[in-house]
Parts: C-alpha cells; structure tokens; sequence
C-alpha cells in the first residue's frame, strides 16, 4: 500500500493586486509536448506503472473531506472549460519548476489518459528557471515513467513517456510564461506556497486556484529521502486522480 502523507488543507488562493513573471526566458526553443488523451479510456502503461496507478486508483477516499473541497474547485474549473471549449490548458507553477510542478504536470496527464478525459493539455513552469531535480525524475522512474535526456546542459531537456498512445512530454525549467507554455487561457496550478504568495496575479490565466504540497527538498541528503520524494509524488498523483475522475464523473 503506498503511503501517502496528505497534507491539511489549503483554501482557493484569491486573485492579488501584483503580477509577476513578465519576462519570459526565450532562450529555450523546445517546446513542450500537449498531454493528448485518447478518444475512449486506454489503460496502456508499462507494468510499473500499471501497477502504481492501480493503486492510485484505489485510495481516492483516502484524502482528507477539506483538502476535496480544494480539487473540487480545480476539477469544476477543468470541467466548465471544457464544456465551453472541448480542451483545456492547465500550468501547474511552483518556484523553481523543479520537483512539484513537473509532478503535478505529469501525473495530471496520466490521470486524464488513465480515465479517459479528452483535450487536456498540461504544462509547468516556475517564477524562476533552474532544473528539472535529478531526485524527482528518479522518483518519477521508479513510479513507471520513461524519462531520457535530450540535450545535455545546467537545464537538460527530457523526454517523458507514461504510453505508447500519448506523445512524449518535452521536460525542462522554465519560467511559467515561456513561449513553451500557453500564454492565455489556462488554468494556473499554484503547487508551492512560495509561488502562491510571490504571484497573486498570473498573466493571462483565466482561473488561478492554489494547491500547495511540500516541498520534498526537505528530505535532500537524509535517510528519508527516497520515501519523501516517493510519498510526495503518490500524493500529487492520488490527488490527480481525484480530480480527474470527478471531471469524467461530471461531464
């Protein structure tokens, strides 16, 4: 059984009187790859992560009744867009697009090919550029991922595959507004406090709604870390699957 350390709740953060992340780092050219969905539910994964999203699957009542109230908001805004556009555009933004908001993008993916949501593209970013944390990409291997290097530099580009059925996800640091990402239209994801707080307003979001998870930094370099990576993961996944089955529940 995965264990999983949810974490108390966070209410809606609301919209602020300051923006931030004008400036966008143009210097990355690679684009990152729309999470696709089939047309019907494909369960296609490699038999690790078979195996993990099974599980996932299975602890949805877990979470805590307040921390549903929040993926509620964000499940009911997934699906009022695309009711009125048949897709949506989701960024999930944490501060250094590094460990959280790669999870949360990928596993968003997952969890709408898993329950077979339709036109769900997700992306991530930061408020700052470093990289994509060697921890977390370890952890997200062990959980099922395909993740190979492109390009080798202080920022390497990735290529994540979870399904033969979904093209690959082009992973990398980058600012939340680079020209990568959609530059209006999507839902903006807070997943850190930091970026919540440091963003009250995110250009060219047309909903803002804050789901923090702690950062698994905290472990680095102690005996617990695999276990904090891995924990923070299954959480942002199990919460993923929350929110997509009740978008598939809902539509």
């Amino acid at each position: 059984m995965i264990r999983l350390a949810l974490i108390s709740a966070f209410g809606l953060a609301a919209i602020g009187f300051s923006s931030c992340g004008n400036s966008s780092d143009s210097s990355k050219e690679t684009s990152s790859t729309d999470s696709l969905t089939t047309d019907t539910p494909n369960w296609e994964f490699s038999t690790k992560m078979q195996l993990f999203v099974d599980s996932i699957s299975q602890n949805l009542e877990g979470i805590d009744s307040s921390r549903k109230q929040e993926l509620n908001i964000l499940a009911d805004y997934i699906q009022e867009s695309l009711q009125k556009d048949t897709s949506v555009k989701l960024t999930y933004i944490c501060t250094h697009n590094s460990r959280r908001s790669h999870m949360a993008q990928l596993w968003a993916a997952v969890a709408a090919h898993y329950y077979g949501v339709k036109g769900v593209n997700s992306y991530s970013g930061g408020t700052e550029t470093t990289a994509f944390n060697q921890r977390s990409i370890a952890c997200l291997q062990r959980q099922g991922f395909e993740i190979t290097p492109l390009t080798q530099s202080d920022n390497t580009q990735y290529s994540v595959h979870f399904s033969p059925d979904v093209p690959a996800i082009t992973a990398f640091s980058k600012v939340y507004n680079d020209p990568s990402n959609p530059q209006n239209g999507f839902i903006a994801v807070m997943t850190c406090s930091h970026a919540d707080e440091a963003c009250p307003v995110v250009n060219g979001a047309s909903k803002r709604v804050a789901i923090p998870y702690i950062d698994p930094k905290t472990s680095d370099g102690t005996a617990l870390e695999s276990q904090t990576y891995y924990d923070r993961s299954a959480q942002i996944a199990t919460e993923a699957f929350y929110v997509f089955k009740r978008v598939k529940d809902t539509i």
